[in-house]
């Protein structure tokens, strides 16, 4: 079994920063690639950035130059660090990973969610 546990959701002000933590636990050998996703009602979920275990980062065009995407030294939480928040950040935050399992087996993990609120 995977375990991910998000925290460091909220409201804030529109211009504020909010720093999210996804820490992964259970049976897992070693995360592949690891990543922020979010969804609004009504409209799909959407990428906002990854990150692979070599660090090579990938981010969406909305999240270019304000949010930042970093993991541990031990690779088993990951974070996003998002500043200069705007309204139409507010979402549902999803933390993902891509493990390989103690058992060899390669998987998608989602976390449960956190809120994001930044109000105008």
């Amino acid at each position: 079994q995977v375990q991910l546990e998000e925290s460091g959701g909220g409201l804030v002000q529109a211009g504020g920063s909010l720093r999210l933590s996804c820490s992964a636990s259970g049976s897992i050998r070693r995360i592949l690639l690891a990543g922020w996703y979010r969804q609004t009602p009504g409209k799909q979920r959407e990428l906002v950035a990854t990150i692979t275990d070599s660090g090579i980062t990938n981010y969406a065009d909305s999240a270019k130059g304000r949010f930042t995407i970093s993991r541990d030294n031990a690779n088993t939480t990951v974070y996003l660090q998002m500043n200069s928040l705007e309204p139409e950040d507010t979402a549902v935050y999803y933390c993902y990973i891509n493990a390989m399992s103690v058992f060899l087996r390669r998987g998608d993990y989602w976390g449960q969610g956190t809120q994001v609120t930044v109000s105008s």
